[in-house]
């Protein structure tokens, strides 16, 4: 389950949608996608070896939170390296840490391992600001995992913004 803010800070419960859900959705968009399934992925490492010969442009995505309680979700070249501290200055956002696996849970219904921004459809407040790395867009096909580590969704960078507008989470572009 997600969790929704309240107006006094506290959280409720909504729906998690599934994979099948995501790849529904993005198929009501009109967005383009192919998925293949693979072994269970958790680390970036893991993933260059099992993905074989699928091209694109391949991510690393940090669930952030700052120390004011706002949530970020940074998607980056894979073997682009973030130094928290300039990335901070660059968003605006207070010190940042890494999100904590429950807040991960509850808000985008993901686990580690699993991190995508296609959780951003079980935000479903709006609680996730999404920072783009402005190299993906020079790519025709982006790489992430379809709200599970066990396959991976390609994707076009422009149906990947259609999708992130769509669920009300206007990206922010920026070149790390």
């Amino acid at each position: 389950m997600a969790l929704e803010a309240e107006e006094s800070g506290a959280y409720t419960l909504a729906m998690t949608l599934t994979r099948n859900d995501l790849l529904g959705h993005l198929d009501a968009l009109g967005i383009v996608t192919t998925t293949v399934d693979h072994p269970a992925a958790f680390t970036v490492e893991e993933s260059k070896r099992l993905r074989g010969d699928l091209l694109g442009a391949h991510t690393k995505n940090l669930f952030l939170k700052d120390k004011k309680g706002r949530l970020w979700l940074v998607v980056v070249l894979e073997d682009r390296d973030v130094d928290l501290k300039a990335l901070r200055k660059e968003i605006g956002a207070a010190q940042l840490s890494f999100g904590k696996p429950d807040l991960l849970s509850k808000v985008l219904g993901l686990e580690p391992g699993s991190v995508t921004p296609f959780g951003v459809i079980n935000d479903t407040d709006g609680q996730v600001t999404v920072i783009l790395d402005k190299g993906l867009l020079a790519f025709d096909v982006l790489n992430f995992h379809p709200l599970t580590n066990t396959a991976t969704t390609q994707i076009s960078p422009a149906g990947l913004q259609t999708f992130l507008r769509d669920t009300m989470h206007e990206p922010k572009i920026i070149a790390l």
